[in-house]
């Protein structure tokens, strides 16, 4: 059986009660990172140039297929190459049906030492 790993990752989210440092933890530290992953522009972050997906670069955009389609490939390779703690299954990219700007960004993953499917979902609106 394999042993479940414990993390804690930024963000740092003040003091506990037992007066230590609270960090995010388990899944909520997966989804944190994924969060910060997408909403980084590669370029942004000191000594690590090439890091982030850079999901910021489509607003104004058309929100159209051929975008949509761009959008879940820059998604797919960019949590594949920073967040080694999952494996991405699908990235799914659609529009909202009562706006023209807003699409809905699903990421169905599991994490490497379990086969449990999780989905991670992202609002964005193209139009900002």
């Amino acid at each position: 059986m394999t042993t479940i790993p414990s993390v804690i990752s930024w963000p740092l989210f003040g003091i506990s009660n037992e007066g230590t440092l609270d960090y995010a933890k388990d899944d909520q530290s997966v989804r944190e990172v994924m969060r910060n992953i997408l909403l980084t522009n590669p370029g942004e972050r000191l000594m690590r140039p090439e890091f982030g997906a850079g999901l910021l670069e489509f607003i104004h955009q058309p929100n159209n297929e051929t975008t949509r389609n761009l959008i879940a490939n820059v998604v797919s390779k960019a949590l594949s190459q920073w967040e080694t703690r999952v494996v991405v299954d699908q990235v799914q990219v659609t529009p909202e049906p009562k706006s023209l700007t807003d699409i809905q960004i699903m990421i169905y993953y599991h994490m490497r030492h379990s086969n449990k499917p999780e989905l991670f979902s992202l609002s964005m609106n193209l139009s900002v």
